[in-house]
């Protein structure tokens, strides 16, 4: 299943990622709370996560080792353009696969395409 859960506060930037992913031949999904976030790990249907710096009051730095626990294999691509370096060095130690800045232009919108193509091969026998 080439499930891509989209999870985050801002509506316009994950409907442009949504878009994207869609156009792509990907089964999207998007949540603005954690409880969809969990909801989309355990019921199998996401392998790939769009991430947002933060939403339902929880900050994504908090979140990533509770999704790696869940699914260990799972994908998970920060999509933030205020995370600082040091908060970027420490989300990689947790397992993040990606840092990717939200698409605006469109090379950054390539970037999200390849990036998530690249996350499903790296996956391909993740079944958490």
């Amino acid at each position: 299943m080439n499930g891509i859960l989209i999870a985050g506060e801002n509506r316009e930037s994950s409907k442009v990622m949504a878009e994207l992913c869609i156009e792509a031949g990907y089964n999207v999904t998007v949540t603005t709370t954690a409880a969809g976030v969990f909801n989309g790990i355990l019921k199998k249907t996401a392998r790939v996560i769009l991430l947002g710096s933060s939403f339902d009051e929880l900050a994504a730095i908090e979140l990533i080792p509770l999704l790696k626990k869940c699914c260990r294999d799972l994908a998970i691509i920060l999509v933030s353009n205020e995370a600082s370096l040091p908060v970027i060095r420490r989300l990689r130690n947790e397992g993040i696969f990606y840092h990717l800045l939200k698409p605006v232009l469109p090379e950054d919108r390539e970037e999200l395409k390849q990036v998530v193509a690249c996350a499903f091969q790296n996956t391909k026998n993740c079944y958490c």
